[in-house]
């Protein structure tokens, strides 16, 4: 389970990336200047980037651990699987 100051730093990261996309909604349904919109986008990707690394940093931090204190050869295969899924989908984008 996350700490209460991760969880608050990860939902505030959250919100303000769907903050941003309604304002670029806004922006786009107004048809104001591309680049400007193009730097709103790049303040979402960013915002949920960073969102990302923090979930999968906690995920092997702590679910990793665990599962690796408990010598579960199972789980503890199945979350590198998911882990190498998700950073070869990364690569990808």
């Amino acid at each position: 389970m996350h700490t209460n100051e991760q969880k608050k730093k990860q939902l505030i990261a959250f919100k303000k990336a769907r903050s941003l996309l309604d304002k670029i909604i806004t922006m786009a349904e107004k048809d104001e200047y591309c680049i400007d919109i193009v730097q709103q986008n790049l303040a979402v990707i960013g915002l949920l980037k960073n969102a990302n690394l923090q979930l999968l940093d906690w995920h092997l931090n702590c679910c990793f651990v665990n599962a690796v204190k408990a010598n579960d050869k199972k789980k503890l295969n199945s979350m590198i699987e998911e882990v190498l899924t998700i950073v070869k989908t990364a690569q990808n984008k």
